[in-house]
């Protein structure tokens, strides 16, 4: 990654941007009286992801930006965690979200041992 390079222009950003769309698609249909509740856990997860890596390529230092990537994959995990959750209480049908965490879950693994290669080299 270049320091000229945007953390928009990132696929894994792009991809993240995705799935809080989805995310929040899926919140609105969870009960209303859960507005304070899951949905705003699932949401804050959600939106953590692409925020971390966009405060993380801004930083233009990689051990900050691995650690930025660290803090969207534990936020990745908690995300998997609530929906599952949402599944198991209210069946709704997660599949798809899921698939979609997975990727960019994946993407982030990517990215992260990219930039340490750099960093061991």
């Amino acid at each position: 990654m270049t320091n000229n390079q945007n953390y928009k222009d990132l696929k894994v950003w792009q991809e993240s941007i995705v799935l809080v769309k989805e995310t929040y698609l899926i919140t609105k249909m969870l009960p209303k009286d859960e507005i304070y509740g899951i949905t705003s856990q699932i949401r804050r997860a959600v939106v953590s992801i692409p925020s971390n890596i966009a405060e993380g390529q801004r930083r233009h230092s990689h051990k900050e930006f691995i650690h930025f990537l660290n803090i969207a994959i534990g936020s990745a995990g908690e995300l998997e965690t609530q929906l599952i959750i949402v599944k198991e209480i209210y069946s709704l049908s997660i599949d798809l979200i899921i698939s979609k965490l997975d990727l960019v879950t994946n993407m982030m693994l990517a990215l992260r041992k990219s930039i340490e290669s750099k960093l061991s080299t």
